[in-house]
């Protein structure tokens, strides 16, 4: 009777550990005006970042996830001359996990260059 009260306990514990919730959330901007037909597409370009908080300590705050996030997508996709970035998004998927959270942030643009 010990083993199975014990063999539950352990799945009861593991169950509640491996599960989680996740909240998404967003916005759009743009940074350049597209409201003539003086560019063209070049590509689409991404970059984010995560933090993790245990039992709410640590992490960066989201304006600072924003940044990073913002700067490695410029690192991995540098704009050359004529080129701006358009319809920027920014995603924030939060998951908890019973005394941990994990925040990721990623920020989209479509790179176009005007003519």
């Amino acid at each position: 009777m010990k083993r199975i009260i014990t063999l539950m306990s352990g799945i009861f514990i593991l169950a509640i550990i491996s599960s989680s919730c996740a909240v998404h959330s967003g916005m759009g901007m743009s940074n350049a005006s597209l409201s003539q037909n003086n560019f063209k597409m070049v590509r689409y370009a991404k970059g984010d970042v995560a933090t993790t908080k245990i039992l709410g300590l640590g992490g960066l705050s989201k304006d600072a996830m924003v940044a990073e996030a913002k700067e490695e997508l410029l690192a991995n996709y540098p704009l050359k001359e004529g080129q701006a970035l358009a319809n920027m998004t920014v995603d924030f998927k939060t998951s908890v996990y019973i005394i941990v959270i994990v925040t990721k942030v990623t920020v989209t643009a479509d790179i176009v260059e005007f003519k």
